[in-house]
């Protein structure tokens, strides 16, 4: 049975399960909820006040991603997409394991994975509660620390002009699946703690109207709004077609989905704040970060934004 298939069973038969879902929908796991594997662990609005992990970065070369980069805005001056979220894997070195990690970190969503990967994801992917489904986009991120941050972040046209297209994209998104859909909240600041520092984080509200019978289409939903629009860009078919050429490695489970189905609600998450394990005997891991490109992005800061990103929260 394929993964649509399956959802839509689980969701018929209201029976509570776990989901987890590939970037590019080649890996999925669903799994009742009263038959969860030891090695999977996950918790909603875990707080901890005891994180002493320490990670050591070995980044790509600043010339290495600005000749991503370059390929990137060239692929806009073109027309072909008009916002990407651009990727890239970092090396890192920890003096933890993945399954510590798991275990020190707090996080919105919060997930261990078969010690296959760790993700602790500040970004909700969909919520459907009470007949509604509601999505949050997240984009546009800044230091908390800095002079005014929170009205930089709101008043700089570039990141207004990419939060725009980003809930533009997934308002679409949400109309194949519900109807009146609207915007509920444009553009308010969560604070997020990223490491040492404190991050200011952009993000909307998007809710729309489901029929009575939506568990019975979980599957219907979930394969018609992914992959997520905010880890993509738009317009989205194409650009996940530059992505593939661009980034030049496997995504994997990053930048897919999980979550649970209690029987009577969902709520998920996108799997960004992402550790694997690396192939490379010298590293441990992997933490795989990015941000969204528009025309006027510059290559410094998105730079550094990938770096901010790699962080123990």
């Amino acid at each position: 049975m394929n993964l649509q298939a399956t959802l839509n069973n689980f969701g018929t038969e209201k029976k509570p399960f776990f989901f987890c879902i590939s970037y590019d929908l080649q890996f999925w796991d669903v799994i009742p909820l009263d038959k969860l594997p030891i090695d999977l662990q996950f918790s909603f609005e875990t707080k901890n006040n005891f994180n002493n992990i320490t990670l050591e970065k070995y980044p790509l070369p600043f010339a290495e991603y600005e000749e991503k980069f370059k390929k990137t805005i060239k692929e806009i001056e073109a027309g072909n997409t008009y916002l990407l979220n651009l990727t890239a894997e970092t090396k890192i070195k920890s003096n933890h394991t993945l399954l510590e990690i798991y275990k020190n970190a707090s996080a919105k969503y919060k997930l261990y994975y078969k010690d296959l990967f760790v993700s602790f994801s500040p970004e909700t992917f969909i919520k459907i509660e009470n007949n509604k489904i509601y999505t949050f986009p997240m984009k546009g991120t800044i230091d908390a620390n800095i002079n005014f941050a929170k009205e930089k972040i709101l008043t700089n046209e570039k990141e207004l002009a990419e939060h725009t297209m980003i809930v533009d994209l997934l308002r679409n998104d949400l109309n194949k699946v519900a109807k009146n859909v609207q915007v509920d909240n444009f553009r308010y600041i969560e604070e997020i703690q990223a490491g040492e520092k404190n991050l200011l984080q952009v993000s909307s509200v998007i809710s729309g109207e489901l029929e009575n019978n939506w568990h019975s289409q979980i599957g219907d939903i979930l394969i018609n709004l992914l992959p997520a629009g905010s880890i993509t860009g738009t317009p989205k078919k194409k650009t996940i077609e530059i992505i593939h050429q661009i980034e030049e490695y496997n995504r994997g489970y990053f930048t897919g989905i999980w979550g649970v189905y209690d029987g009577i609600s969902i709520d998920s998450a996108v799997l960004i704040r992402f550790i694997e394990p690396s192939n490379d005997e010298t590293y441990q891991f992997i933490y795989k970060s990015g941000g969204g490109i528009t025309i006027e992005s510059n290559p410094h800061e998105e730079y550094n934004e990938l770096l901010d990103k790699i962080y123990i929260p």
